[in-house]
């Protein structure tokens, strides 16, 4: 009831008049592909089992994926990566997510992003991260059984961290550099780093498929009560 709750405030949010008005006339430039499909073009919930485990971060709703369908990481090529990788490792009931009727359900595993609109060039500023905080902050206090928390990108990294200290989690020392495949050990939970699977990474080889299998390998290793040596001094 209070993931409904919170999944009403987010979609009802106005903070952020840009957003706002940039994700609402989307749709106006539609590709041809979607030129049938009624755009979502509000704020995104967060998706995904209450109980979870993991909890994934991502940027932001996608223009023509989340921002279409209503749903994290849905009817994109990002999505197809994410859930993908979820449905190999047991945490997804199917490979993909097309649309918010498409039966897709999530085990341990939570999905939500530093920003719940998307932004012109995935570019959120960060007076309109700052707007969201209380989203993320929320999700943070309901997944009380998180052991995994996974950033995806540079902004959510950041966002997590910045949570984090509001949330008076100490932090490690020398401060956690973003870098994909680290490993931050933070008190009763961890925080994993990758890359974001965005088109830009995935179709240069910035992110591969195997750097992307082997994020979800240690979050499984350490959601499974198994441990991962923290990512040494000299690669951070």
């Amino acid at each position: 009831m209070r993931f409904k709750s919170l999944s009403q405030k987010i979609i009802k949010c106005e903070r952020c008049p840009r957003l706002r008005l940039y994700c609402q006339g989307i749709a106006e430039k539609r590709k041809r592909e979607f030129k049938d499909f009624s755009y979502w073009g509000k704020p995104v919930p967060g998706f995904g089992d209450p109980s979870a485990l993991l909890w994934i971060v991502g940027l932001a709703p996608g223009a023509h994926g989340a921002n279409r369908t209503g749903r994290m990481f849905t009817g994109d090529t990002s999505g197809d990566w994410l859930y993908g990788a979820l449905h190999r490792h047991g945490y997804a009931n199917q490979p993909s997510s097309k649309t918010q009727q498409d039966g897709l359900e999530l085990r341990n595993v939570f999905v939500s992003a530093a920003a719940r609109c998307a932004p012109p060039e995935n570019k959120p500023s960060l007076r309109e991260l700052k707007n969201c905080e209380p989203f993320l902050r929320e999700e943070y206090g309901l997944l009380a059984r998180k052991k995994v928390v996974l950033a995806l990108g540079r902004i959510a990294f950041d966002s997590i961290l910045n949570l984090l200290k509001a949330q008076n989690v100490e932090i490690p020392k020398p401060k956690p550099k973003f870098q994909h495949g680290a490993v931050y050990h933070m008190g009763p939970f961890t925080l994993l780093v990758s890359y974001h699977p965005s088109r830009q990474n995935t179709q240069t080889g910035v992110l591969t498929p195997k750097m992307w299998n082997e994020i979800f390998i240690k979050a499984k290793t350490i959601t499974g009560g198994e441990t991962i040596p923290e990512v040494e001094r000299s690669q951070v």
